[in-house]
């Protein structure tokens, strides 16, 4: 069997981390490859004898991809068997079997995050997808039912988690443990459904009542020049000497933060999956996480703790609680739950679904 996989989101931050972790382990069945992408970023799978590359470098969603992608690649994906996209973009011509992955439907969800023609063109892709594909792949069982619900319950839809890198548990094993600093972690951008708002008031509320530590937003801070007044202005409030960003900062660097942390505030409104509280878990460092219903699901088991969503005092008293709290141990991960979550699980599911 040949299967096509569109490889061209590979160095994009989540889907690109979902299509990094599981490339490997679909490369090691018993099957031939045509990976689609831009070679110099694939040529650490130039060596695999089951795989050819097949150079392309179209800008997904992109008036090109829709109508005008290049006939002689299109007759070379249509040689195989099928077609896995790790997002939900499918380029015209195609007509073998198509298998994608919608992460997420936040858009129909939060329709204030988009224009009412933003939203109009979004759902259109969601619905092209859903309806060009054999099965869909989603991250968690909240977003399986939030697609069933906006786009139907015709398609089968299955879950294939996202995962944790290799890279972390590897840092994990070379730093056995870490100093910790009076540092607050946020990953994440700007957009709304993440949260800061609601983390910067009880941040600030806490400062108020003696909180010694340093926030660090990780994530762009031009965005903040031009996209958010509101929260510049309450960042502003508190001090930028209580307030640093980080931007976006490498793997290794991202890890030293982390596993450095007092503790990881993940506030969000709405997520797929949601790796960060993940990440902060596996590095030793004490993780607070908004309760909306996927992070309840994706870390049920997990030695977090979970604020009223939106709610900034009580973000504000349990963040004091965990920080201001003598010898409060870190979290301790058991073998079952560093391993709940692989690539290799994901990677084997969607290979399951696919021959």
């Amino acid at each position: 069997m040949t299967i096509a996989v569109d490889c061209r989101m590979l160095d994009a931050s989540g889907v690109g981390v979902y299509l990094r972790g599981i490339l490997p382990f679909l490369l090691q069945s018993q099957n031939d490859f045509l990976l689609l992408g831009n070679t110099a970023q694939l040529k650490s799978f130039n060596s695999d004898t089951n795989v050819k590359i097949i150079e392309c470098n179209i800008k997904p969603f992109s008036i090109k991809e829709l109508f005008f992608f290049p006939m002689g690649t299109v007759r070379q994906i249509n040689k195989a068997d099928a077609y896995f996209v790790p997002f939900f973009n499918i380029p015209c011509g195609i007509n073998i079997p198509v298998y994608t992955t919608i992460h997420d439907i936040i858009f129909p969800d939060v329709p204030e995050m988009s224009s009412r023609v933003g939203l109009t063109l979004r759902m259109r892709f969601f619905r092209r997808a859903y309806k060009k594909s054999q099965k869909i792949f989603t991250v968690s069982r909240f977003s399986k039912s939030r697609i069933e619900h906006h786009l139907g319950a015709e398609k089968p839809v299955i879950v294939t988690h996202s995962a944790i890198q290799s890279m972390f548990l590897d840092y994990r094993a070379k730093v056995q443990s870490s100093r910790k600093k009076d540092t607050i972690i946020f990953i994440g951008n700007i957009k709304k459904h993440k949260g800061l708002d609601c983390l910067l008031d009880a941040f600030c509320l806490a400062k108020k009542e003696g909180l010694p530590h340093q926030l660090i937003i990780i994530g762009s801070k031009e965005n903040f020049r031009t996209s958010d007044n509101t929260v510049l202005q309450k960042i502003e409030t508190i001090g930028a000497d209580a307030v640093s960003f980080a931007g976006f900062v490498s793997d290794e660097k991202l890890m030293e933060h982390l596993s450095s942390a007092s503790l990881l505030v993940q506030p969000s409104l709405y997520e797929g999956f949601c790796l960060p509280p993940l990440e902060a878990l596996v590095l030793g460092t004490i993780t607070l996480i908004s309760d909306i219903p996927v992070l309840k699901e994706i870390y049920a088991d997990y030695p977090v703790t979970f604020f009223r969503t939106g709610d900034s005092n009580d973000l504000k008293e349990k963040m004091l609680k965990l920080l201001l709290e003598k010898d409060a141990p870190s979290p301790v991960l058991p073998e079952h739950l560093l391993l709940k979550y692989t690539f290799e699980k994901t990677a084997s599911i969607i290979m399951k679904e696919l021959v």
